[in-house]
């Protein structure tokens, strides 16, 4: 339901209007309304379902990218150890090569799978922002498939897929790799928590990445939605 709000201000829906509030200096400015406002403005317009548009396309999505990922990813890790011998691997164990072999692995398996899931992301993203201008045109999953289809063909179903690989594929590097300098040089391994720490580091790291990333994200849902009718 979140995901709804916040795309529909991502693509520039300002439907309330700003208020007076202030900022963190303390000065009055006009700030727009927070994001559970915008959820009340779509439940009073298309009730409690309003906030479910395109939640059909997404969890088919979410649910062949985990299958599809996986099997990747477990394919991946089969070949590597068939081809490196038990010893070389323990002896790598989180050196930077084996960061870097773990992180090409994931990037493999992320790809193919928002590659294949990709179709139903596009639809995903034209169901919700039917709200601002009221449309019906996608209503279903199998229906958005074939007017995809009759109005721009195949590549209409990869609108905006290179920028979403790029942001993946950038963020999923920066993320390993600068958790892996924070986990050798900032951390010391006589700590205690050390595993609690190095998992707190990934996550402010993911976090960091992600919002490096951040441009792809919306270039590619932009260009997702750009005349689609």
């Amino acid at each position: 339901r979140l995901l709804h709000c916040l795309f529909i201000l991502k693509v520039g829906y300002e439907p309330l209007p700003p208020t007076l509030g202030r900022n963190i200096f303390g000065r009055q400015v006009y700030q727009l309304p927070g994001l559970f406002a915008y959820a009340k403005h779509i439940m009073k317009i298309d009730g409690r379902a309003g906030l479910f548009k395109g939640l059909a396309p997404r969890l088919c999505s979410g649910a062949i990218g985990t299958v599809v990922h996986s099997q990747v990813l477990q394919h991946c890790q089969e070949a590597d150890q068939a081809e490196e011998p038990e010893t070389s691997r323990k002896e790598s164990g989180s050196s930077l090569d084996q960061v870097i072999k773990e992180t090409t692995q994931e990037m493999i398996a992320r790809s193919a799978a928002t590659l294949v899931t990709h179709p139903f992301h596009v639809i995903t993203l034209r169901c919700m922002v039917q709200f601002i201008g009221r449309e019906t045109k996608y209503s279903g999953v199998f229906s958005s498939f074939v007017t995809i289809y009759r109005e721009e063909g195949i590549l209409g179903f990869f609108a905006g897929l290179i920028p979403r690989l790029l942001g993946d594929i950038l963020s999923l590097w920066l993320c390993n790799m600068l958790a892996y300098l924070i986990n050798t040089y900032a951390l010391e391994n006589g700590v205690s928590t050390m595993s609690e720490m190095k998992s707190y580091s990934q996550a402010v790291t993911g976090f960091f990445a992600s919002m490096l990333t951040y441009p792809f994200v919306l270039v590619s849902n932009l260009m997702a939605i750009n005349s689609c009718g």
